[in-house]
């Protein structure tokens, strides 16, 4: 049974870091792109950042918002994805949501139960 789950969310002051990790069961991890995705209160769920497969490159790709802030990379032999998150803003707060996608058969699309982040001092 696939499972996605998220953990590493948490309330942290503006300017701070958290780091989330998605471990990952179920599937063929690396067969999959996966993404984080985040939705705030109010407003639509947003992809946050990608990662391709390693078959691929691994390439990665960002909302523009947290370019330069935000990393996104994944373990293929730990089955684990993860968000690395500095600069941390007030807008980032919303739920971050793993997200595993495959390429070429788009019915197989899982997703986590999500974290919450919160930023505020």
């Amino acid at each position: 049974q696939v499972q996605l789950v998220e953990s590493g969310g948490g309330l942290v002051q503006p300017g701070g870091s958290l780091s989330l990790s998605c471990a990952a069961s179920g599937f063929t991890f690396s067969s999959y792109v996966m993404r984080w995705f985040r939705q705030a209160p109010g407003k639509e769920r947003e992809l946050v950042a990608a990662v391709s497969t390693p078959a691929v490159g691994g390439s990665t790709n960002y909302v523009d918002s947290v370019k330069g802030r935000f990393t996104i990379s994944r373990d293929n032999a730990k089955k684990t994805l993860y968000l690395q998150m500095n600069s941390l803003k007030p807008e980032d707060t919303a739920v971050y949501y793993c997200n595993a996608h495959h390429p070429a058969a788009v019915r197989y699309d899982y997703w986590g139960w999500g974290t919450q982040v919160t930023v505020s001092s």
